[in-house]
């Protein structure tokens, strides 16, 4: 997959994402939890083009080892929300299936990067 469609999947991502913080119960466990969900799945876009900005091989992976996180983070986050009842697992399994897949691909790309280093 190429920057320029791996760009737009996390931008994708992230318009996603805001879009099931704005559905969100307007309760006070929701809007905390809804927070960290927004705050972490819109970053995985916003550090991905930094990535892409790198300076080195070292700096790609250390930026790239980010974008993992966050969206590990993400997925925390949705699991919780359906765990606690806010939201049903129907609701997030179609954003669940996208972070696995960027998740995927961003492993993939940093094995790659420190193989070819």
């Amino acid at each position: 997959m190429d920057q320029r469609e791996m760009k737009r999947r996390t931008k994708a991502f992230a318009v996603k994402i805001v879009r099931l913080f704005e559905s969100l119960p307007q309760k006070r466990t929701a809007y905390v939890l809804g927070r960290q969900l927004l705050r972490c799945g819109t970053s995985v876009g916003a550090n991905y083009r930094s990535a892409c900005r790198a300076k080195s091989t070292a700096d790609f992976v250390a930026k790239m080892g980010i974008v993992e996180e966050e969206i590990d983070e993400t997925m925390y986050w949705l699991e919780l929300l359906v765990q606690v009842g806010i939201l049903k697992v129907e609701e997030v399994e179609a954003i669940l299936k996208e972070s696995n897949e960027l998740l995927a691909i961003v492993v993939a790309s940093i094995k790659t990067a420190r193989k070819n280093k």
